[in-house]
């Protein structure tokens, strides 16, 4: 499935904009950012409460579609400059890492 058609059926607030319409094969669910880099894989949507710039670097090694944070948490601005140079979208939602993920696996994902 395609990251534009999952975020917006999922009503994500945009943080940083995908600047191609990247391919979604799965979902990575995880905080433990040394766990994320040996689970996840390319072409994840990666589902989190990590906000700090270090989220990105690992999303840029492993390959991650898109960064979703939930729960509400507040994106450090260190973080989005990171995102937009490394081009990872970014998406956030007051929402849970269960909802968001029930949701995506409704779509098929």
């Amino acid at each position: 499935m395609k990251l534009l058609d999952v975020v917006n059926k999922l009503g994500l607030e945009e943080v940083v904009n995908a600047t191609d319409d990247k391919t979604v094969e799965d979902v990575y669910i995880g905080d433990l950012l040394s766990i994320v880099m040996s689970k996840a894989k390319e072409n994840d949507i990666w589902i989190t409460i990590q906000t700090h710039a270090n989220v990105i670097a690992v999303a840029s090694l492993v390959g991650i579609s898109a960064v979703i944070v939930v729960e509400g948490m507040k994106i450090d601005e260190e973080t989005i400059v990171k995102a937009k140079d490394m081009d990872i979208p970014i998406y956030k939602t007051g929402k849970s890492a269960y909802e968001i993920a029930c949701q995506i696996n409704s779509f098929g994902i």
